[in-house]
């Protein structure tokens, strides 16, 4: 915790808004969507389906594959515990709708389904999309795809094994947007990535979770940052944004949101 608060002090030193951006691409990016001020109807979805976690308290056998809960520890967790410290933020989670609905891809993947309010929210913003949500614990699988299919969500196939296995069965495809939001730990991070690059098209952003949650996160971050097929990233201090834009100059941006 202590190093995370020391990075975001950093980070709010050297950010921007949309003052600081030179990039058309970009620009747009952040004052269309970052930081659309629109209320949508979407929003409401979002936070009944986030109560009725926070409601729920059916009991979950968990199985960190990855770095684990900084807030949790015990295997046994409530599904309210879950949606109050692991569960994606109703902030966040209305960024990945903005996102979802500002790009409009149709073909997503996302590492580490949880409770599935951001797999929900990703597909409010594009109810036409393809997602595949892989989710490394069985039980927390389980409940998501029942939570899911009880809020009549459709179109989210949600599997459930270890990413690297996973990924290799499904990485012939290519992927609009991949949400990588599992398993915090720099190798895996890093082997999750060059697996995938090779579903990137030139317009496919990738986001990964978390990139200030430890040292390890933030140097997989600065290695994927310096990858010669990215051309734009963005840091937001909870979410790093890759691009692989081949028209765009190499440019590197911290923006506040």
């Amino acid at each position: 915790m202590f190093y995370q608060v020391i990075q975001y002090i950093k980070f709010l030193l050297k950010s921007s808004n949309q003052h600081g951006v030179h990039s058309p691409f970009v620009y747009n990016l952040v004052t269309k969507c970052f930081y659309d001020k629109t209320a949508y109807g979407a929003y409401n979805h979002l936070l009944n389906y986030r109560k009725s976690l926070i409601e729920n308290h059916t009991k979950i056998k968990v199985t960190d594959l990855g770095a684990g809960s900084q807030a949790m520890k015990q295997q046994e967790r409530s599904v309210s515990e879950i949606a109050k410290n692991a569960g994606t933020t109703h902030k966040r989670a209305k960024l990945l709708y903005r996102l979802t609905n500002y790009f409009k891809p149709e073909s997503i993947l996302e590492l580490g389904t949880s409770l599935g309010i951001a797999s929900y929210a990703i597909r409010l913003g594009n109810p036409e999309a393809n997602i595949t949500s892989i989710e490394g614990c069985p039980e927390t699988s389980k409940f998501s795809k029942h939570q899911l299919q009880k809020h009549q969500i459709e179109n989210i196939s949600i599997l459930n094994g270890d990413f690297i296995n996973e990924i290799d069965k499904i990485s012939l495809k290519n992927y609009d947007l991949i949400f990588f939001d599992g398993n915090h730990q720099k190798g895996a991070t890093l082997k999750y990535f060059e697996t995938l690059l090779k579903t990137a098209t030139n317009n496919s952003v990738f986001i990964f979770d978390d990139i200030y949650w430890s040292e390890e996160m933030t140097e997989a971050w600065e290695i994927i940052k310096k990858h010669p097929k990215v051309t734009v990233t963005i840091d937001t201090f909870f979410w790093g944004f890759v691009f692989f834009r081949k028209e765009q100059e190499t440019e590197h941006f911290k923006i506040r949101v």
